[in-house]
């Protein structure tokens, strides 16, 4: 790690002496304005391609670029909403050109970047493997204030809770359990698997630029455990000088405060050289109880987050790039919440303390052929917990937790490699992973040491027909005796501009180790329930194939979009729980070993129907198998089951935006979620179960108009309703002996909302 960074601090130096030693006066103008309203555009990127140049428009939709290097070079205009348009130029020294752009309205965003496929920007429409964007719109039309409450809004994702003490969530892709899924911060996989327990409520959606959704193993650059998808979260860089600050207050069935504000200021220099985003937030959530017994239904949470991301251009060609977050939360559920949580008769309690934080370098060449790239992150976690029932004075317990990732990664574009236009990647990369988990009342001690050392490479074919894209990754995993190879595949093919093909094979695996929900202890029959791995525990394996078919027409002026997509994964030696003896302290333990196998197989349907530019509509919806292949025993009292719990056979969203004017808008979204089978275990029953949940449609409407104040200061006022049908879990466990896990459906009864956005 110190090499790395006396390597970076070198070049850096090296550039930048090659940067001031170009003084060339040359710059360009001009101005973007809308096609369809003959609008100008403010915020619009405007890059010189193949370079780490950029700005952006400013709010009268006009730029400006200075000092540039001479020779032929290619302008491009792109923003969310908006078709990416480029345009060719050759400029000398000491010489100023105009250029202007007209930008066509592009709701279905197929020629929006994306990373998430290879690791380097590629077109939407040309990517080998289906990316989905969840952009900061579909934040605000879902009045998301985290990352959890807006992943539910894409084909094959779905966010569910599984705690009514602490609020514990995870996100399964295409049905598989979080841990199948990789989650990124810009990119790198550092996202650990204590992070994993709470972290999707713990990222405020006011850091995040996109997000952008791989299903399946798409891409292998970023892990093998990539088994279920990808999820990668691009935080917000700083493009123009911009600041915002917001308040959104929801109430929780009439009852319970929601309290959240948050600030964004971007600053950029005036010769674009450095810029910085500055963002934070707070959070102030009071506990719910649904059904009148004094225990919470929905946890209490106070969290602040202050974080930032920069960068330096380092040269015309070179850039590098800083980030840095913290999330300090409390988090606590059960009853008694005023007293200590050992006067309790259920308590669970968090402290979180996280620092993440992050250094990249980017080099191009001239000719844009050569493309490289090294990176560190890290991550450290301070967790103080208490997970106990009965005012039991042993349950506290405190985690550390510490991530390291680093790696470098090389792209070569060659105009014919064999026989197409192709990009060659391959990298290295090294993580580790330190664990330090005690609880010491269950008698709970896991040091464990994680480290894998990776190479992988990977080409990419492509032009406006085909995309083949090849690749395999090696992973030596220190708790796996040999080195594991995953090759993966995918295809395009697109006989004309409006429709598309894609198909894709991947391999992956899970190494014997604690995830995210061994981390976790549950509370049922007042008794608490650790989960153990068995010491014979095996790698699992998966082996996974898909297709689809992708149309995009224009009706006149009614843009539609249409997806259908087929999954097939096959699980071996798959994880599973099993009831365990008490172990010596009267503890309930849940033993994690190797099933048989399973398969996991579907459909994903997505569609976008644009009538016109103020009226939009988005759904999706996923029909679905999840299976084991042999029945497997989860208790005595129940009988072994084949169908994997909490994964509905159906579920879906929709979402739909109209802008009355340009000033106010109205929006509707909701998500379906099908009956699922899930376990519930003895304490308020006397013997462990099983129940077939009913159907759930939690629909949201919202209401947004914006006042301009003065020149460019504006505000939002906004206000409406979630889960306007009320649709929520009746039969929920009461008093002290309840079952903490059974808990299913929707995160939220009826809540109203409303709050306000100041922009400058």
């Amino acid at each position: 790690m110190k090499r790395l960074l006396i390597f970076l601090i070198l070049l850096t130096s090296i550039t930048d002496n090659l940067w001031s030693q170009k003084k060339s006066d040359a710059n360009i103008f001009g101005h973007v304005v809308s096609k369809s309203t003959g609008e100008h555009l403010p915020f619009i990127y405007i890059t010189i391609k193949g370079t780490t140049i950029g700005v952006a428009t400013d709010a009268t939709g006009h730029f400006f670029l200075k000092n540039l290097p001479t020779g032929n070079f290619t302008l491009v205009a792109s923003a969310i909403g908006f078709k990416r348009q480029e345009i060719d130029f050759s400029i000398s020294q000491n010489q100023t050109l105009e250029i202007d752009f007209e930008l066509e309205d592009d709701a279905v965003m197929l020629d929006n970047l994306v990373v998430s496929a290879t690791r380097n920007q590629t077109n939407r429409r040309e990517a080998a493997t289906i990316v989905n964007v969840i952009n900061p719109k579909m934040f605000e039309v879902a009045n998301a204030v985290c990352l959890s409450q807006g992943l539910s809004f894409q084909p094959g994702l779905r966010v569910e809770t599984n705690c009514q003490n602490c609020g514990f969530q995870q996100v399964r892709i295409n049905g598989l359990d979080g841990p199948y899924s990789q989650i990124l911060i810009d990119s790198r996989p550092i996202f650990s698997s204590l992070a994993g327990v709470y972290g999707l409520e713990q990222i405020p959606a006011n850091m995040i630029e996109r997000v952008e959704v791989v299903r399946g193993g798409g891409s292998a650059l970023y892990g093998s455990n990539a088994i279920a998808g990808t999820i990668n979260i691009i935080t917000k860089e700083p493009i123009s000088n911009t600041i915002t600050i917001s308040n959104t207050t929801n109430i929780i069935n009439g009852k319970s405060l929601d309290y959240n504000t948050s600030f964004n200021a971007s600053l950029v220099s005036d010769n674009n050289k450095a810029g910085i985003m500055l963002f934070g937030s707070s959070r102030q959530r009071n506990p719910f109880d649904y059904d009148s017994d004094g225990f919470t239904e929905i946890t209490k949470i106070d969290s602040k987050n202050i974080g930032f991301r920069a960068f330096y251009r380092t040269g015309f060609y070179s850039k590098l790039t800083f980030e840095y977050h913290n999330i300090g939360e409390f988090r606590r559920g059960g009853n008694l919440l005023k007293l200590p949580p050992h006067q309790a008769d259920i308590a669970e309690q968090l402290n979180h303390s996280i620092n993440t934080g992050g250094v990249k370098f980017d080099l191009f060449s001239k000719d844009y052929k050569h493309k490289m790239n090294t990176y560190i992150s890290m991550q450290s976690i301070d967790r103080n917990s208490y997970y106990g029932a009965n005012q039991d004075l042993n349950a506290y317990g405190y985690t550390d937790d510490f991530s390291l990732v680093t790696g470098a990664q090389y792209t070569y574009s060659s105009a014919n490699f064999i026989f197409l236009p192709a990009e060659i990647s391959t990298g290295i990369e090294y993580s580790i992973n330190e664990l330090k988990d005690r609880a010491l009342g269950y008698n709970r001690i896991l040091d464990q040491s994680v480290n894998t050392k990776s190479a992988y490479i990977q080409s990419e074919w492509k032009n406006s027909t085909w995309t083949f894209l090849l690749g395999s990754r090696l992973d030596k995993h220190s708790m796996v005796k040999n080195a594991i190879i995953s090759p993966r595949a995918n295809v395009r093919y697109s006989p004309n501009s409006n429709m598309s093909f894609r198909g894709s094979f991947a391999t992956g695996f899970r190494a014997p180790q604690a995830f995210d929900e061994d981390l976790h202890i549950t509370i049922a029959g007042g008794e608490a329930s650790i989960i153990k791995l068995d010491p014979n525990l095996d790698t699992e394996k998966s082996y996974s194939i898909s297709g689809s078919m992708d149309l995009n027409y224009s009706f006149g002026a009614v843009q539609t979009s249409m997806l259908i997509e087929g999954f097939y994964t096959r699980l071996d030696n798959v994880f599973i729980l099993d009831e365990g003896d008490d172990d010596i302290f009267g503890n309930k333990t849940l033993i994690r070993k190797n099933g048989d196998g399973a398969i996991v197989q579907g459909i994903n349907i997505e569609g976008i129907v644009v009538p016109s530019p103020k009226y939009q509509i988005q759904f999706g919806a996923t029909i679905q198998k999840s299976r084991y292949t042999e029945p497997e025993k989860w208790s005595d009292d129940v009988e072994p089951q084949k169908r994997m719990f909490r994964t509905p056979d159906k579920y879906g969203y929709i979402t739909s935006t109209y802008d009355i004017n340009r000033d106010f808008k109205v929006s509707l979204s909701g998500t379906y979620t099908g009956s699922m089978l899930v376990k519930h275990y003895a304490g308020v029953i006397p013997k462990d179960t099983e129940k077939i949940t009913p159907d759930f449609f939690d629909m949201n409407i919202r209401f947004a108009h914006t006042f301009p104040i003065n020149g460019q200061l504006k505000m939002e006022l906004n206000a409406g309703m979630q889960n306007i049908f009320n649709s929520y879990q009746k039969d929920f466990d009461k008093g002290p002996d309840r079952d903490a896990g059974y808990i299913y459906g929707p995160s939220l009864p009826r809540t109203i909302f409303f709050g306000v956005k100041f922009t400058l």
